[in-house]
């Protein structure tokens, strides 16, 4: 393993878990047995940012535009979603992590709604992490939906123009009360955001890598971290202000 620095590991961290169904496909394999093998390395990487006391991590797990899919792919990745959720709920409280879900709750199947409600109310006293699932989550229509909810307190004199700034903005995104990541993974070789965290991202570590979602072990999680170790974070300023302040 990598010689990781527990004091400089990301706050919050973000995953885009892309690659199960190629993963399938290079191996003749119906596209939901990657799926299904990519819920055992969600189980993987939960446990060990857990472990290294990461305090929120982010799953891109299915998008707005998911929906689009096929049908009966869809139907089997709802019923895996709401596997997982049963199966790991009782693991979750066990390892004192608090499980929380953003995106269109509205558009899943009652069922896995049901199933979603459930574990965040069991896990809701836990406090260490914060296991976060981004479902039927789009962030163009997350920040639609913000500029919507702004228009109508500012209309209704709940909000005035001048309280309108990026923190006040960000108070009425599905991530109020989480901090911006500071890492953000994605798997598989594809080297896009795809509509994954517009506004939170914006000064977020980006980290790409050619390895499938079901073959992203803790392994490859260090190795990942290791890198976001060794870059300077500047946030716009210089290397030079940035030692004078330390």
């Amino acid at each position: 393993m990598y010689g990781l620095s527990l004091d400089k590991l990301p706050r919050h961290l973000a995953v885009i878990m892309d690659g199960n169904g190629r993963w399938a496909q290079e191996r003749m394999l119906k596209r939901i047995i990657g799926h299904q093998k990519g819920v055992e390395t969600v189980r993987v990487i939960v446990e060990e940012c857990s472990r290294l006391g990461i305090k929120y991590l982010t799953l891109f797990a299915f998008s707005a535009e998911n929906w689009l899919r096929p049908k009966t792919e869809v139907k089997s990745l709802m019923s895996l979603l709401k596997k997982y959720i049963r199966i790991e709920t009782a693991r979750m409280i066990e390892s004192n992590i608090r499980f929380n879900v953003i995106g269109a709750r509205e558009e899943l199947p009652p069922d896995v709604n049901q199933a979603v409600q459930e574990a965040i109310d069991r896990t809701a006293r836990n406090n260490g992490m914060v296991l976060t699932l981004a479902l039927s989550y789009g962030a163009r229509q997350e920040i639609l939906k913000a500029a919507e909810r702004i228009a109508v307190d500012l209309s209704s004199g709940r909000l005035v123009s001048e309280d309108v700034d990026e923190k006040t903005f960000s108070s009425y995104l599905f991530t109020v009360g989480m901090p911006d990541p500071d890492f953000l993974i994605r798997t598989s070789g594809e080297m896009r955001i795809s509509n994954f965290l517009l506004w939170q991202l914006a000064y977020t570590e980006l980290y790409f890598t050619d390895v499938n979602w079901p073959e992203f072990t803790a392994h490859e999680l260090h190795r990942a971290l290791h890198v976001y170790q060794s870059r300077e974070r500047r946030f716009g300023r210089t290397s030079a202000q940035l030692q004078n302040r330390s």
